[in-house]
């Protein structure tokens, strides 16, 4: 397996963004005081029985980092890499990317620290189940909505959703998003991620004076949003010249066959050895002259040692933080235009909002309408974030964590202190 460094403490980073940002909107220390740091910090212990008949225990977490303007939102991820401070990091980022797109809902995350490659289909709802009953008093409709993240999917949401409405006695499909469609989940949901980075993407391109069609594509990270943003940019006749997964980096300078690529990840898990294809190696990925690259992988993947090495127009944060603050420095330095994360990849929270919306209502839209209504809001977002940018001349990043920093410190302002 690939492996990247990735320097650096992701918590630290967003701290590091939320200080940027907040210095140019001038907030007050105390408004800074209320808004930085998470309401909520749980750390669980999660005993599942193994296959084997032995218990092993799990260290997991679930974080609430404000609930000032609605519910908490948030997915859960299974890595083994998971950390309380990536976690916070997450649930912090959320809050602005829920605010960003003007939806009602705070920041929430959760992880288990594990390997779910591992772990076979009964090991992974046992220990589903049993983090669920452990967060338990956290959850709920209108408390705090858990959603699909790193390696976990609709069917582990199921899990959840299963979990809480039997220990409640009654069914509750709003107490997760991003659940299979027939549990009460959203058409357009497994897609909304990769389409909201699609749709900010031609935003960009339009502000930029640049075609999609012939536009060279780099993707890095081809999970679930990084294969449907690619999809949708070959669709859009755009040429996918790289992409790369944890099993390695295959490229084409004539374009990739995107739907065969996606139709042999689904087959064999991999691209690894995709025919038409030449291997290349992770930074050699990064450092591809191109038109768009989309970091689609995890935190940090873009960092001061090889942020001089990219050479793309235009960077799209697939990934919560892939580029780290100086890498930030950096590519502002060169020019790059930025789409930063928590306005390119808002669209599976968007998304995840119709399906608590539809859920909470017992009424459910078309496809076609939730497409609509996804690319509305997000190219509404980004309408607002460029403003900030060109009018006060500050890097896109920035522009993004004002005008989410500022509606969550309106909404603090306007509730005040209880008791």
């Amino acid at each position: 397996m690939l492996t990247t460094t990735m320097p650096g403490n992701a918590y630290d980073v967003a701290l590091e963004n939320f200080d940027a940002a907040a210095d140019a909107l001038g907030l007050e220390k105390d408004t800074r005081e209320m808004i930085k740091y998470p309401e909520r910090v749980l750390t669980v212990s999660v005993p599942v029985r193994m296959d084997d008949g032995h218990i092993r225990r799990f260290e997991a977490y679930r974080v609430q980092h404000s609930t000032a303007r609605g519910p908490a939102k948030g997915g859960i991820r299974f890595h083994p890499q998971v950390t309380l401070d990536e976690v916070k990091a997450l649930a912090t980022w959320m809050t602005w990317k829920c605010a960003v797109v003007n939806i009602p809902y705070g920041g929430g995350k959760g992880g288990v620290t594990c390997d779910p490659k591992h772990m076979s289909q009964g090991e992974l709802e046992r220990m589903t189940r049993r983090y669920t009953s452990a967060i338990l008093p956290l959850i709920g409709p209108q408390q705090d909505i858990p959603a699909p993240d790193v390696y976990t999917n609709s069917q582990t949401m199921a899990w959840i959703m299963d979990t809480y409405s039997m220990t409640k006695g009654y069914t509750i499909p709003g107490v997760v998003t991003g659940k299979p469609i027939g549990l009460g989940g959203s058409l357009g949901r497994n897609e909304a991620t990769g389409r909201g980075v699609f749709n900010t993407i031609e935003s960009a391109c339009e502000h930029l004076h640049m075609t999609l069609k012939g536009a060279k594509v780099v993707v890095q990270g081809f999970g679930n949003a990084g294969s449907i943003a690619a999809q949708l940019l070959h669709d859009a006749g755009a040429r996918v010249i790289a992409v790369s997964d944890s099993t390695g980096c295959v490229y084409n300078r004539d374009g990739l066959n995107v739907p065969e690529l996606i139709h042999m990840k689904a087959l064999c898990g991999h691209v690894d050895g995709f025919p038409e294809s030449e291997p290349i190696l992770p930074h050699e990925l990064l450092a591809l002259e191109c038109d768009i690259l989309v970091p689609a992988a995890l935190e940090n993947m873009i960092h001061a040692d090889n942020a001089g090495a990219v050479r793309a127009r235009i960077v799209a944060e697939a990934a919560n933080g892939p580029v780290t603050p100086a890498a930030d420095r950096i590519l502002e330095s060169k020019g790059v235009f930025l789409i930063p994360d928590i306005l390119c990849n808002a669209g599976g929270v968007t998304v995840s909002y119709f399906e608590w919306v539809q859920d909470e209502q017992h009424l459910f839209w078309e496809a076609q309408d939730i497409y609509n209504r996804l690319e509305r809001v997000m190219k509404t977002a980004f309408r607002e974030v460029l403003k900030i940018h060109i009018d006060r001349n500050l890097p896109m990043r920035i522009a993004a964590n004002m005008l989410g920093i500022g509606r969550v410190a309106e909404a603090v302002h306007i509730r005040g202190i209880y008791p």
